[in-house]
């Protein structure tokens, strides 16, 4: 069996999309606004990069920033937009202003996508109580990744918790694959793999000149091979 993990790449554009697939990548999370922290993309950016690479994207769904869901009715008009433009996998994830997940809003979003695979986000890293956050998620269709770093801080300061939680794989609310990512380095890799986590989300790190320049193919074959 293969130890091959995956390798989410964050695209802007087809021309980063095209960059991060030769450089290795196995799937990309489409956002728009980094300035933002990522907001969902146009219809016409997803069709151009799904018309420009082969490999699965998941697409955010988010309209505001910050991890309050703001229009709900919005963000489902979104959803449909986009899947009839053919997407098929997800992102998302929004919190009460306490800190608990807002149900309602996650819930209406995922009666939209119809089964569609998606990730819950980084707001798990803000939340009040994150095993109280996953166990009341654990049941929804479609959730099958949290994308997180452990803290709101960064990998560097919420390892513990990737390790802690990678530990309770299978448990009820730990069914879902963990995506590590958010000031994710390549020193962080061998302890998290040799833990099991075996999934991994770059977006700076994809581009050592800044995220106002594209991504490089070459930065991303660097993790590809790091994590082969």
């Amino acid at each position: 069996m293969s130890n091959r993990a995956l390798l989410e790449v964050i695209a802007l554009d087809v021309q980063d999309a095209v960059a991060a697939q030769a450089g290795g990548a196995d799937r990309l999370e489409l956002v728009t606004d980094m300035a933002a922290d990522g907001l969902s993309p146009s219809r016409e950016t997803f069709a151009a990069i799904r018309a420009a690479v082969d490999i699965p994207l998941r697409v955010m769904l988010r309209r505001t920033d910050g991890f309050a869901a703001g229009d709900v009715s919005g963000l489902a008009a979104t959803a449909r937009e986009l899947r009839a433009e053919g997407a098929t996998e997800f992102v998302l994830g929004f919190l009460n202003p306490d800190g608990s997940p807002d149900l309602a809003a996650v819930e209406a979003l995922v009666a939209e996508l119809e089964g569609c695979r998606w990730t819950f986000h980084r707001a798990v890293d803000r939340a009040a109580d994150r095993d109280q956050l996953r166990k009341a998620l654990a049941d929804l269709p479609g959730l099958d990744t949290y994308l997180t770093a452990g803290s709101a801080a960064g990998v560097a300061d919420g390892l513990p918790v990737l390790l802690a939680e990678a530990a309770r794989s299978g448990e009820p609310g730990y069914g879902a694959r963990i995506l590590v990512g958010g000031g994710l380095t390549l020193a962080h890799l061998p302890q998290l793999r040799a833990a099991g986590v075996d999934a991994f989300h770059i977006g700076g790190a994809a581009r050592p000149d800044g995220w106002g320049r594209p991504v490089s193919a070459a930065a991303v074959a660097r993790w590809r091979e790091a994590l082969a």
